[in-house]
């Protein structure tokens, strides 16, 4: 409702239309037996001319009521969505990657797109049919009883067994719209999955499997939907017999009240009008609940991510202190599912200094990534405290910390726009000659300004229209422009050859001499220079030293380094 607020006034507004409209339209039956009864059976044409003309005015009004309704329907309706929409938008930029993790990308976006369009058209929809029908079963109610109320008991059986057959298809239907939406969620993802790694599918000739894949969650789909949908179909047919089927009663108590002359003609079948109207305004009040069954499984999707609670916020206490550089881990213990999971990190202590650079290696799932992650708060140790400066890092805000602290992740991610755009992203308010800076440190310069448009160059998507190690290196360079106390790189040099990564840690020492460096390599070249070497093993430190102090005590250290010498050797 909160969303809808904004535009009350539309609301009220299209009410009032309708009801404006309803009006126009209840008098009609009751006006066209007065010109059957007092007008054409008595020849007077004065009477036939003067309520014809102001049948006419009430239909004129009716069409301007309507167009009035509409408009300002779509209008609430529409506004609305986009409210909401920007609501659940704002709600997911709070959340954490374990937020982010328990509903995946592809159904956060099918609750942003599909649902909330699902809720708009109810929304418009309930602002037209919604109103339109109880008033209009209400006034048409009143005007069949006014006009004949032995005749109404008919009233009294048909809408009952309306009632219950629209309950059970309503009952029937909700769960399969939840299937449905389910299979849409699943549909998005491999559509999206596919387009992000198109060029993967195409290098490996997997367009066969991935169309096959498509078709599966198409299928399942397709098949939700018409599982649900052949539920909805009983609706109007059962609405068509109840409907018919009251005409016929009415006919035939009606045509004996005619012939004893307890009813006149014309008042039958301005009675039969009624009757329609009252039948009408149930099927369309049937049509949106049928609708809203289908709409209160968006619903539910989508207060599952406004009522998410975030589990990663600023502590109660929390402010914004600068930053000087130390990072210390105290008995580190971490797990990505803190209820069932298995622990990723295991009794992490280790110390650096600000302005130290400290390298992280290791085997593959050794807990490298995990372990960095922990000193912005993309996650939350699980057991004992990460400390910057001697402070817990929950005792900074999260904006506080994570701006004082740069990161270049595994996966280097660009956004549509400029490359000047891209690097801002580091500094919004960096010069150009800040920014050509940033870019000299990262060994970027010199194949920007090889684009005919230089750093004004477009960047598409994901960074499509760049190479690997030039999407690094811009990477690089826009959290060098950051200036960061706190700088992180994962494994954020492996697309760059050896020369190149030598040169932008050569800029490293110079540019950011004051800053606490962590570097997750691969190579031993890349990190032999470094203040701490790190060993991860298993989730556990297995020993921390100097390139020389690891060479001559750490046997996991000399097997990595020997087996990469000889490699380098063999090439």
């Amino acid at each position: 409702m909160s969303y809808l607020a904004p535009y009350k006034k539309s609301v009220m507004i299209a009410v009032a239309f309708m009801l404006l409209d309803v009006v126009c339209e209840v008098v009609q039956p009751t006006l066209m037996s007065d010109i059957v009864g007092r007008g054409i059976q008595t020849g007077n044409i004065p009477f036939i001319l003067g309520v014809g003309a102001l049948m006419i005015l009430f239909a004129l009004l009716a069409i301007v009521a309507g167009f009035g309704n509409a408009r300002h329907s779509a209008r609430a309706g529409v506004g609305f969505a986009a409210g909401l929409r920007r609501g659940l938008f704002e709600k997911v930029q709070t959340f954490s990657f374990k937020n982010i993790d328990d509903f995946s990308t592809a159904s956060l976006a099918t609750r942003l797109t599909n649902d909330v369009t699902l809720l708009q058209n109810a929304g418009i929809m309930s602002l037209r049919l919604m109103i339109r029908a109880p008033l209009m079963f209400v006034f048409a109610m009143i005007m069949a009883l006014r006009m004949n109320a032995r005749l109404a008991v008919v009233l009294v059986v048909i809408i009952p067994t309306l009632l219950i057959a629209l309950g059970f298809i309503i009952k029937t239907a909700l769960p399969l719209f939840n299937q449905m939406q389910a299979r849409m969620d699943a549909l998005n993802g491999s559509v999206r999955e596919n387009l992000t790694n198109v060029r993967v599918v195409k290098s490996f000739v997997q367009q066969d499997y991935e169309k096959r894949k498509f078709k599966s969650a198409n299928d399942a789909l397709t098949g939700a939907s018409l599982r649900a949908m052949n539920v909805v179909i009983f609706n109007m047919p059962v609405m068509m017999l109840v409907m018919n089927l009251a005409t016929v009663s009415v006919i035939w108590f009606g045509g004996g009240q005619v012939i004893r002359g307890e009813l006149q003609a014309a008042q039958m079948v301005a009675f039969i009008n009624y009757i329609f109207q009252i039948l009408m305004s149930l099927m369309m009040l049937s049509m949106m609940f049928v609708l809203f069954s289908r709409a209160s499984a968006s619903y539910k999707r989508v207060m599952e991510v406004l009522n998410t609670e975030v589990d990663l916020t600023d502590e109660q206490g929390a402010g914004e202190r600068p930053i000087r550089g130390d990072v210390t881990f105290e008995h580190v213990f971490f797990k990505y599912d803190p209820a069932n999971g298995e622990n990723v990190l295991r009794d992490i202590t280790l110390s650096v200094k600000a302005g130290q650079t400290v390298a992280v290696i290791g085997g593959t799932g050794a807990g490298k990534s995990s372990l960095v992650q922990l000193i912005p708060r993309l996650y939350d140790a699980t057991e004992g405290r990460v400390l910057i400066d001697g402070r817990d890092v929950r005792e900074y805000t999260v904006e506080s910390l994570r701006s004082q602290v740069g990161m270049v992740l595994q996966k280097n991610t660009l956004f549509s726009g400029s490359i000047r755009d891209n690097l801002k992203w580091g500094d919004e308010h960096a010069s150009d000659e800040e920014v050509e800076a940033a870019a000299k440190a990262a060994q970027a310069h010199d194949f920007i300004m090889g684009f005919p448009n230089g750093y004004d160059t477009w960047i598409e998507q994901g960074g499509v229209n760049v190479s690997g190690g030039q999407k690094q290196r811009l990477c690089i360079a826009r959290a060098l422009l950051k200036k960061p106390p706190i700088l992180i790189l994962d494994d954020s040099t492996s697309a760059v050859d050896t020369a190149t990564e030598r040169r932008i840690r050569d800029a490293f020492d110079t540019e950011l001499s004051g800053t606490t460096k962590f570097i997750i390599a691969q190579r031993i070249s890349s990190v032999k220079d470094a203040d701490q070497i790190v060993i991860l093993s298993d989730g556990q430190i297995a020993d921390v030293g100097t390139h020389d102090e690891l060479l001559a005590r750490s046997e996991e250290y000399q097997e990595i380094y020997y087996s990469q010498q000889e490699k380098e050797a063999d090439a």
